[in-house]
């Protein structure tokens, strides 16, 4: 194997064009460096992109913020912008791992991981982020639902990497939220999980909404008509049951180890309940 520090953009993404073997780009390492372990995935290239100018910075860009590929979740969880717009997002990339992998695990590499029970993902879904991807023909933007494809498999072509994600501006009287169900409390994979993101008019009635599950389809799942249903209301009790049906109701599980297909679909809707209340406490506190 060999390992390559890039010091540009464009030397990282030429090192991927010319490898013909499997290649793998290195921002935190904390799935790259077990799965080489393991023997899951033997790469040929190992890219160290940490060193890369930008990468490892948060900064605030018309009224929301860029977060850079090798930004860590502790970094993540320390600014207090991005916390006090996207606390669910932060609350999610919380959940991956220990303390010790905190101070490494990144945000892209959750994304690039591409598995369906990722705990930052369903966030940046409902954030309506995108990626800043670059390769061979310089950078373009791509909405994070659309860098997944299938479990393990990201819609980035040959000699392309992702620098940097960027979170919107959102309203003032707005909020998400993220929960998740695993059978541990701490340091263990979802089982389902659902985030969900309001924004309020002045008089508390929902104006906008975003919901996203996780880990119940191969790739996480974005509900903009269960969305849509929350639009217009204060989260009534009626609102609430038709969120959990139309969550339920969107989901593909699998049976596994972790869960049957049954227990994912029930606790779908129930998790999606429930991260809305929170989000629209969040929001409806900033009136």
């Amino acid at each position: 194997m060999n390992y390559v520090n890039a010091d540009t953009l464009r030397q990282a993404s030429e090192l991927l064009i010319q490898e013909a073997g499997t290649t793998r780009i290195l921002a935190g390492g904390t799935d790259v460096l077990v799965q080489n372990r393991l023997g899951l995935v033997e790469p040929e290239l190992v890219i160290n992109i940490k060193f890369i100018e930008g990468m490892r910075t948060i900064e605030k860009e018309d009224g929301g913020y860029r977060i850079g590929a090798a930004v860590s979740g502790a970094e993540l969880g320390e600014n207090l912008g991005v916390r006090a717009l996207w606390p669910g997002l932060v609350e999610g990339m919380g959940f991956i791992g220990s303390t010790q992998i905190q101070g490494r695990a990144t945000l892209v590499g959750n994304l690039c991981n591409a598995s369906p029970a990722a705990d930052g993902v369903p966030a940046l879904v409902t954030a309506n982020a995108t990626a800043r991807v670059f390769g061979p023909s310089g950078f373009r933007e791509c909405r994070v639902l659309d860098i997944p494809v299938a479990p393990g498999l990201t819609s980035l072509k040959k000699g392309e990497f992702i620098t940097s994600l960027y979170l919107p501006a959102r309203p003032q009287l707005a909020a998400d939220a993220y929960l998740r169900f695993t059978p541990r409390t701490e340091m263990d994979i979802a089982v389902t999980s659902a985030a969900v993101s309001i924004a309020l008019g002045a008089g508390g009635t929902i104006r906008d909404a975003q919901v996203a599950l996780g880990a119940v389809a191969p790739t996480v799942l974005d509900l903009p008509s269960a969305a849509s249903g929350l639009v217009g209301s204060k989260l009534d009790a009626a609102t609430l049951d038709d969120l959990k049906n139309a969550a339920s109701s969107a989901c593909r599980p699998i049976d596994d180890k972790r869960g049957t297909a049954a227990f994912r679909t029930k606790t779908a809707g129930v998790l999606a309940q429930r991260a809305a209340k929170i989000a629209y406490q969040r929001a409806h506190e900033k009136l």
